[in-house]
């Protein structure tokens, strides 16, 4: 598989994660499959890109770094700061 880009932007208590929407559910995939990411929000799709995004609320389990760290340790993942 190619890299996919995957923006990442704190929004509160959680984070706003930005995804290819061709790749989302490979990505909530493999983020479930580790033991501290059990849940998102919804995802949703961006009607002007193939971008779809979801959140993912920090918690004592998930906190932020955690949960950079596990999106920057999939091979696959290039992770962004979202600016937008």
């Amino acid at each position: 598989m190619k890299s996919v880009s995957v923006w990442v932007r704190p929004a509160g208590g959680a984070c706003r994660v930005r995804v290819d929407g061709l790749n989302v559910d490979w990505l909530l995939k493999r983020l479930s499959q580790s033991f501290v990411f059990k849940t998102s929000e919804p995802v949703r799709e961006d009607e002007n890109t193939s971008d779809c995004t979801f959140h993912v609320a920090y918690t004592s389990g998930v906190p932020r770094g955690l949960l950079e760290r596990l999106l920057g340790g999939i091979p696959e993942v290039r992770l962004m700061l979202d600016q937008a």
